[in-house]
């Protein structure tokens, strides 16, 4: 029998066990290293750090209601939850310091 999917909190879809990212919503960086840890798609995961530095995660969006409040984090969601489950975006941006 096959393990229920989990569902990524950003964007409320289900995540293939392959596309799974663990996310500290306290940077490791910035003393976070222990702390809660939130399971995303990878494509969520890493529109994260493309738009937020580790200081503003840790400052400013440390939960995922936090994040879901950011304006740029609310676009992507409502684009991405129109894709499938395992879309990944073959498009990559710097991350940002």
């Amino acid at each position: 029998m096959t393990a229920p999917l989990k569902t990524c909190p950003l964007c409320g879809r289900e995540i293939p066990a392959h596309l799974e990212s663990r996310h500290h919503l306290t940077p490791k960086l910035k003393g976070g290293k222990h702390g809660p840890i939130a399971i995303l798609h990878t494509i969520c995961h890493g529109k994260i750090h493309s738009v937020l530095t580790e200081s503003e995660l840790a400052k400013n969006y440390s939960t995922i209601e936090a994040l879901l409040e950011h304006e740029e984090i609310q676009k992507f969601v409502a684009w991405v939850k129109k894709r499938p489950i395992d879309f990944r975006d073959s498009n990559r941006r710097a991350r940002r310091d």
